[in-house]
């Protein structure tokens, strides 16, 4: 069953016993424990019985414990901050889980598309970079580093706008940088095949929750993390990587453009050096 927990809950709730209701209570309040839990656990920590707990799960519509497990583990998989069990030292496992990131970033990039999508962001008369939620700040960061490097480098969509007059400018010289994380916005698919559309310099940024596609340049990262909250360390790094791709790519006329936007940031001293 796909409805949510909360939902199933909350449409229950008259129906349960007091004792059922000290379960599903648990169950809404400490989704990240009850993940972890069977009935046995379940029961000790609501102080009622096995046979309460299962018979709360049915009245949720699951067929056991096993069943609402699934359930509140797929909430994270999808995205949802949702703690994932008590862990001994959660900063240990963050990082943990961040080095592994970018481990296998750097163990299964494709050299030769990130060089190849890099030479397209260089020589595209315009780029347009794409990302909302939990998208943007890298959509962002990637813009701000190519900026340096090249100019009309241009981050959509800006606060109160859609992406479709953007888009609606491409054309098949051009580049589009899209950036889209699980948990997207609705109708992301329309948006990439919009762009694909309009130029063959796409360049996708995914985590493998995006459906699999032929894009030629498509790089994923992943974003799972030891928290409640997904992890974009790997994500980062690979803007870093695709940036600095782009200022060889760009050669003599990048680092003339890196030299000129430093000599302006000097003038207007608009930073703190």
């Amino acid at each position: 069953m796909t409805e949510a927990l909360a939902a199933r809950i909350d449409g229950a709730w008259p129906t349960l016993s007091p004792q059922e209701q000290r379960v599903a209570g648990f169950l809404l309040a400490r989704p990240d424990e009850s993940a972890l839990y069977n009935s046995s656990e379940l029961a000790r920590r609501t102080g009622v019985s096995k046979a309460t707990v299962s018979r709360c799960f049915r009245r949720l519509g699951f067929a056991g414990s096993q069943e609402a497990r699934e359930v509140l583990r797929g909430r994270r998989a999808a995205g949802v901050p949702v703690a994932v069990g008590d862990l001994d030292d959660p900063v240990a496992a963050q990082i943990a889980r961040d080095v592994e990131h970018v481990r296998d970033l750097g163990a299964g990039l494709d050299r030769a598309a990130l060089q190849a999508a890099a030479s397209a962001l260089a020589a595209a008369p315009r780029v347009l970079v794409v990302g909302a939620r939990s998208a943007q700040p890298i959509a962002t960061l990637l813009r701000q580093a190519l900026a340096q490097v090249r100019s009309d480098v241009l981050l959509a969509p800006g606060a109160g706008q859609t992406i479709g007059e953007e888009l609606a400018g491409v054309t098949p010289e051009d580049a589009v940088v899209l950036v889209g994380f699980r948990r997207r916005p609705a109708g992301f698919g329309r948006v990439v095949a919009a762009a694909r559309a309009a130029t063959p310099n796409l360049v996708l940024i995914a985590d493998p929750s995006l459906r699999p596609s032929a894009d030629r340049w498509r790089f994923d990262v992943a974003i799972e993390s030891a928290s409640p909250f997904d992890s974009y360390a790997a994500a980062a790094t690979l803007v870093s990587l695709l940036a600095g791709a782009v200022l060889a790519a760009a050669g003599p006329a990048g680092a003339a453009r890196v030299a000129a936007v430093d000599r302006t940031y000097a003038a207007l001293q608009e930073l703190e050096l």
